[in-house]
């Protein structure tokens, strides 16, 4: 038991360590595509807004005298706008009647223009319906018909009217009335056997488009489309209208206009028997109020329903349908409501009501219970109101339906209904009682993604959200920010509408308040950058709100994400807009947000990349100032940012380079077309290069392989200077003097072909020699993009140049450095020459001398070139782009408020996390027992064997995976060595300019306790990272690469005094790395007199700590416990220990020298890695106390040694000898075992060992051999 309770705290203690753990390169810009949000289809906005502004309330009541073909019960239904017309003589009837109704309708929309046609003849209702359609124009026009007094319609599609004298009937054909009312136009049809004229409507609509149609042959007015008129019918063709003495004669009419009072009337009929027996119908004209407020009873009642009759249509319409309703239209949206009610009402006196379009049934829809209950509750209490005249109690409508809506919030999914409750919200978005927990509540339905924002959009949240953007309460400023946030990630096109109503000043004061928490601000700057984005008003007006100032202001807030959107904010708002620009430089904004290119935030150093981009493109008058600050932003650009961890932001520099390609186009195709006639090889001298931070591969490898010949051109010719200094990295090289790097921008261009005067080392050649890195960029994104605009100027002179030009040009080139395929050599003279390329009778400059050239080459570019201070932005946009601001707006449209899959401890993804952890510390313990039982066995039983295409030049076990990963030359593996499966394979293309692949010389596995990525360095000192390398499926040999970048500036071969060569027979040993889990830093070196530390957590270089050796660094290993110590091996066999803690120049503490040649591996060993482990070429092995100045054993177990590896936990360690055998060997240096052969039958004798690699923690050794073989060994199970 106690056993048992050992190993249980052993693994309890390894699942912390692994929880403690920070995972690296799994940020979203690394796991997911820098893409924007999907575009939704926008169906909330109406595409056009429509009024009724004519209303023709035709009555047909003839008072007095009933209709003949209907028998009216005694007594029956009288009431006419709740008047009995038979109280009052005939003529004064029919004009209260006419006035009661206009008064309803005014209720709804009172601004139209009402006319009344009592008892008409059809030649004035012809003459009412036209007039109304002229001044009306394109708007609606309502057609109220009551035919109560009349004949039921035709089947032939005629309602009735009079004559003059009132002796006859008159048919009027709906077909003329048509006519007469165009569209678009609304029908009510109170009168029985309504629903036929909705059904013959189609019919004359139809045969009207027909006759049209004809007649727009020879006419350009466009026919009025019929279809969408809108009608409301009392009954189906087939039914007569109710006659219930208690109910009005214009039951349906009074549903439409008077909904509350109707209601309460009916809700007594139907209930009568079990309310009080104080309630009464006369007495429910009582309830006091006003209709429109919502203080008072009748008001709250007018409230709940218009909230209930619009989610019962939100809930049971489709999307367009119900836009087209209910909120198109304000009469229309209310006529449907109340009609909504009339087929509930007029349902129990088995009347349907018929509309087209037509609606779904909703009479039995569940909400309708809800009305039931708060007329019960008003009710209940009128009796008490009334008589004591104390204020009521309001209804729980609303709290009730906000918790109903929190609760679906608990609950709810995309995946399922919408909430029923969502245009409730909307209703209590204005009312002060309600508003702070209905935003709050709207703001986490928002949260749930773009589809909820499309939801709410849909149902009319808008226009209210709005509104509320004029409340100066400050605690509605978080709810409303972040609505807004979320609303305009998901619709840009909302910016018109802020701007327009003054919104823009909220968010303004919001940002400008720095007592306001920063995430608050964050999204005010959001808003604010989707304001002025690409729209002009916009930028205007935060322009003349002095958002430049705010933004500024700020910029150096700790919220990162903030930092980032002031940044976006600037940009947008001087993109294209020069007067912001201008704005800026008098702020020196460029200059304030230099700080940001170097923040510990990719995101934030790419948006202020961003933003010094936009600031360059948006000159539209070019100008001597303008272009100097233009020059300047972007060499700053260059020098900082070029060499950046993070591809996010070396895109964004891309991008921003392009606009300084654009507008200099001249300049940049003078630079291009010296490349060309130098043989691909750029103008540029080395100091140039140090001072953009940029290599010079080729010219390196020039000087170390003939350094007397140098010497020699550079005392005779150029003027080059070596420096021996032992700290430097490389042979420098210094110009003697220097022009202006822009002595020449005033040279106008007077032709086409007329190109400018470049001086020697310009900020253009400058750039270009930028360009030309990143078109060799390790992340393929950013090297596409870049040869992208290199290859537009470059194209442009490969057309206009014929060959025997080039030819001639090359021949009276002055001496420059030998070719290389790097494209980056240089030329060097003794004072730096200017270059001219003319187009007519100038001449070209020889670039050393100044003689003239015995040629003229004339550019044909491929657009309009004027001089070069006053160059435009080429006219048909950007050669690049990216989403990565589009992409930064996503985060706003996701989900905000609840915890990631990381977060939630109920997640899959923790459960899954969880696993691997106890999978960990449980494999730690395990493996133990394999360690000591090494003392006893032997490591000789082999487990897995491969031929591979290529020799193993490097190989790498994952720590808890069954998976070995190991490279070739220029392609690497990841096999699983027990199941014998290959997980994957990857082989780097040629590069560029046709360059031979680097070599990989460096593997190791990132976040191993967690999902692994695989980590790969090459020679030419480029890292990349790589995820899915284990993925099976269509292609599982494809891993993803999710980051790449420039690790140390192509090393350079070292030639050291040990005179090593490896087995594959190239010199140097490339890019060596360590990963350091704990830190998140990877350390690297190489042929380098640095050790260059990078941190991945925030993509940048963090520091250089120098070798202070003259040789390249061979090995490295970190302290195992995760201490600071690190050690290194070197070309001269020097160990040097480095403590990580201290400043750069004083981090190395310890410096050994007992080696005689080339180190092969060194290990940190013990606690406070107290022991340091190391072999070397010549064979010896050597083990020192760190803490002493010697090694406490030494002893040879080869006299000659390929390759090495330590074991991490057991004490042994192997070395493969350059007498093809792999010996095992305790730290003692006594001898476990030898293996000398292959378990294959054709091939049992070794070949050289190229490389050895031990599992963290198991016994398991590979081998890579020259052969192109591969082996993993373990102890004898047998023994």
């Amino acid at each position: 038991m106690m056993v048992a309770n050992i190993i249980a705290n052993q693994t309890a203690n390894g699942v912390e360590e692994d929880w403690q753990l920070p995972l690296a390169f799994l940020k979203k810009h690394h796991t997911e595509p820098i893409e924007g949000v999907n575009a939704i289809a926008q169906t909330w906005r109406m595409k056009e807004r429509m009024k009724t502004v004519s209303v023709a309330l035709v009555l047909c009541l003839n008072v007095g005298v009933d209709p003949p073909d209907i028998v009216k019960t005694q007594p029956c239904a009288r009431l006419e706008c709740w008047i009995d017309p038979l109280s009052i003589g005939p003529h004064k009837a029919m004009e209260v009647i006419g006035a009661n109704l206009q008064k309803q309708y005014e209720r709804w929309q009172p601004r139209a223009r009402y006319k009344q046609s009592l008892d008409p003849t059809g030649e004035e209702v012809r003459k009412l319906c036209t007039s109304l359609r002229r001044n009306a124009k394109e708007e609606r026009v309502l057609f109220h018909y009551n035919g109560h007094g009349v004949p039921k319609p035709t089947a032939n599609g005629e309602l009735w009217v009079f004559n003059k004298m009132y002796t006859q009937y008159i048919p009027l054909s709906v077909y003329d009335l048509q006519t007469w009312m165009g569209a678009p136009s609304i029908y009510v049809y109170d009168c029985s056997n309504a629903g036929i004229i909705i059904d013959l409507f189609k019919q004359f609509a139809d045969q009207h488009e027909k006759e049209y149609e004809q007649q727009s042959a020879n006419s350009r007015i466009t026919p009025p489309t019929f279809k969408n008129c809108i009608q409301l019918a009392a009954c189906s063709a087939d039914q007569i209208l109710p006659m219930n003495p208690d109910l009005p004669a214009d039951i349906f009419t009074s549903c439409l206009t008077t909904p509350i009072k109707i209601a309460l009337r009916w809700f007594v009929m139907q209930n009568m028997s079990r309310l009080e027996n104080k309630i009464t119908l006369d007495l429910i004209d009582k309830i006091p109020g006003q209709i429109n407020d919502r203080r008072t009873m009748l008001g709250e009642l007018n409230w709940i329903f218009t909230a209930i009759t619009d989610t019962i249509a939100w809930n049971t319409l489709p999307r367009d349908l119900f836009q087209k309703l209910f909120r198109q239209d304000l009469l229309v949206a209310s006529l449907f409501r109340n009609f909504l009610l009339a087929e509930r009402i007029m349902r129990s006196y088995d009347c349907a009501p018929v509309s087209s379009p037509k609606l779904p049934p909703t009479y039995q829809h569940p909400m309708w219970q809800a009305w039931d209950l708060a007329l019960d509750l008003s009710l209940s209490q009128l009796p008490a109101v009334l008589q004591s005249e104390d204020s009521f109690r309001h209804s729980p409508f609303f709290e009730e339906q906000l918790t109903a809506f929190q609760v679906w919030l608990h609950l709810g999914s995309e995946k399922r209904n919408p909430p029923e409750q969502l245009p409730i919200v909307l209703q209590v978005l204005l009312s002060q009682v309600h508003r702070l927990r209905a935003l709050e509540l709207l703001g986490k339905f928002l949260d749930l993604g773009p589809w909820a924002v499309n939801l709410a959009l849909s149902v009319g949240i808008f226009p209210y959200v709005l509104k509320l953007l004029q409340s100066s309460a400050n605690d509605l400023r978080p709810l409303l920010v972040f609505i807004w946030a979320k609303i305009l990630a998901v619709d840009k096109t909302c910016q018109a509408d802020l701007v327009r109503d003054g919104g823009h000043k909220y968010f303004l004061s919001i940002l400008q308040d720095t007592t306001i928490p920063s995430e608050h601000r964050t999204m005010a700057a959001f808003v604010l950058a989707c304001i002025v984005h690409n729209y002009l008003a916009g930028q205007e007006a935060a322009l003349q709100g002095s958002l430049v100032s705010i933004c500024l202001e700020q910029l150096n807030d700790p919220n990162p994400m903030l930092r980032q959107w002031l940044a976006i904010c600037l940009g947008r708002l001087w993109n294209n807009y020069d007067k912001a620009r201008w704005c800026g430089v008098r702020d020196t904004a460029h200059e304030k947000l230099y700080i940001l290119l170097k923040d510990p935030m990719p995101e934030v150093r790419a948006a202020a990349v961003f933003a010094l981009g936009t600031f360059i493109s948006s000159v539209t008058e070019r100008s001597e100032h303008a272009n100097n600050i233009d020059q300047s932003v972007a060499m700053m650009l260059i020098n900082t940012v070029s060499q950046d961890m993070c591809p996010l932001v070396r895109k964004e520099l891309v991008v921003a380079l392009q606009w300084m390609v654009l507008d200099f186009e001249n300049s940049f195709l003078s630079v291009a077309l010296q490349e060309l006639r130098d043989g691909s090889q750029v103008v540029v001298a080395t100091d140039v290069l140090s001072d953009i931070g940029l290599s010079t591969t080729s010219l390196r490898r020039s000087l170390n392989t003939s350094r007397d010949r140098i010497k020699t051109v550079t005392s005779n010719f150029l003027g080059v200077t070596e420096m021996d200094s032992p700290n430097a990295s490389i042979d420098r090289l210094k110009r003697v003097s220097s022009s202006s790097s822009i002595s020449s921008l005033g040279h106008n261009c007077g032709t086409l072909g007329n190109l400018p005067t470049l001086a020697f080392g310009s900020v253009y050649m400058k750039m270009w020699q930028g360009l030309a890195t990143l078109d060799a960029d390790p992340f393929p994104g950013v090297a596409h993009m870049s040869r992208s605009i290199t290859d537009y100027i470059r194209d442009q002179v490969k057309e206009s140049v014929t060959p025997k030009e080039l030819n001639e040009s090359k021949r009276s080139t002055s001496l420059s450095l030998p070719p290389s395929p790097s494209n980056r050599s240089g030329y060097l003279g003794d004072s730096p020459p200017s270059m001219m390329v003319g187009g007519s009778a100038s001449d070209l400059h020889r670039l050393s001398g100044g003689t003239r050239s015995p040629h003229v080459v004339t550019l044909k570019t491929k657009r309009n070139m004027p001089n070069t201070i006053s160059e435009d932005t080429n006219g048909d946009g950007s050669l690049v782009c990216t989403q990565f601001t589009d992409w930064s707006c996503k985060y706003f449209a996701q989900p905000m408020m609840t915890c990631s899959g990381e977060e939630d401890l109920e997640s899959s993804y923790y459960y899954e996390r969880e696993w691997r952890y106890l999978r960990n510390a449980a494999f730690r313990r395990d493996t133990r027992e394999e360690c000591r039982r090494l003392t006893s066995g032997r490591l000789e039983n082999q487990l897995f064997t491969v031929k591979t295409a290529q020799a193993p030049s490097v190989v790498h076990f994952h720590p808890y995976e069954t998976h070995l990963a190991f490279a070739g030359k220029d392609c690497f593996s990841v096999w699983d060595y027990i199941s014998g499966t290959k997980l994957c394979s990857w082989r780097a293309e040629r590069g560029t300019w046709s360059r031979a692949a680097p070599k990989i010389t460096a593997l190791d596995f990132i976040n191993p306790h967690d999902l692994s990525l695989l980590l790969v360095g090459s020679e030419d000192g480029t890292v990349r990272v790589w995820s899915h390398y284990k993925t099976f499926g269509s292609n599982p040999k494809d891993p993803q690469l999710i980051t790449a970048w420039q690790a140390l500036p192509d090393p350079i071969n070292s030639n050291t005094k040990s005179g090593f060569y490896t087995m594959s027979g190239n010199h140097g040993p490339g890019l060596v790395m360590v990963w350091d889990q704990r830190k998140q830093h990877l350390l690297v070196s190489g042929d380098s007199r640095v050790i260059r530390t990078w941190d991945a957590e925030k993509e940048l270089r963090a520091g250089d700590i120098p070798t202070g050796a003259d040789a390249c660094v061979t090995t490295m290993a970190l302290d195992p416990s995760g201490g600071p110590l690190l050690a290194a091996g070197c070309g001269d066999g020097s160990l040097r220990l480095f403590d990580r803690r201290l400043p750069a120049h004083e981090a190395r503490v310890m410096t050994y020298r007992e080696h005689s040649s080339w180190v092969i591996t060194v290990s940190l060993r013990g606690e406070a890695a107290s022991t340091l482990l190391s072999g070397c070429v010549a064979g010896d092995v050597r083990i020192f106390d760190t803490r002493q100045q010697n090694s406490l054993l030494s002893y040879q177990p080869s006299q000659g040694m390929s390759s090495m590896a330590v074991h991490n936990v057991a004490d042994v360690f192997a070395c493969g000898s350059v007498n093809q055998y792999i010996g095992i060997y305790n730290t003692n240096g006594a001898t476990l075992n030898v293996i000398k052969y292959h378990d294959w039958f054709m091939t049992p004798k070794f070949s050289p060992v190229g490389c050895l690699d031990f599992h963290p923690y198991r016994v398991h050794l590979a081998a890579g051999f020259v052969d192109c073989s591969l082996s993993v060994y373990s102890i004898d199970p047998k023994r």
